[in-house]
């Protein structure tokens, strides 16, 4: 993997989380997705009065950069709030978001989950996700 700018990768996801539309839980998540190409595909988190139709801010970048025909990539940064809030702690992806970038990220994907472009964590989503279930699991 090349390295990167995590910085202005976390940048990025904050300003994706400027457009979220979160008029039920007013909880704003943005995302930013590098692709193996180098290109970044950001993602907010889309809200629904049925609830369930709700999108992460995480898949809306995923599902945004596959549409684009991209399918490797190298690292995702997370930051999320209460609107108007300064974040206390970090925003992991959540369960179905997990499995979703490990379809096309597997172990290797590097998952920033920041507080500000200074003060984040990283962890592999092999981390966050052991023992994850992916293409390889289908293959003879």
């Amino acid at each position: 993997m090349k390295e990167f700018d995590r910085q202005a990768l976390i940048q990025q996801a904050f300003e994706a989380r400027e457009k979220a539309y979160t008029p039920y839980s007013h909880f704003r998540v943005g995302a930013a997705l590098l692709a193996k190409s180098g290109k970044v595909y950001t993602g907010c988190n889309i809200e629904n009065a049925g609830y369930t139709p709700t999108n992460c801010a995480e898949r809306t970048a995923l599902f945004k950069a596959v549409s684009e025909g991209e399918r490797k990539f190298d690292a995702i940064a997370i930051v999320g709030s209460m609107e108007g809030k300064v974040n206390q702690l970090v925003t992991g992806p959540c369960g179905v978001c997990r499995q979703a970038l490990y379809e096309f990220g597997g172990d290797d994907l590097i998952v920033i989950m920041a507080k500000s472009a200074d003060d984040y964590i990283e962890r592999t989503l092999g981390e966050l996700l052991p023992f994850g279930f992916g293409p390889a699991n289908l293959s003879e």
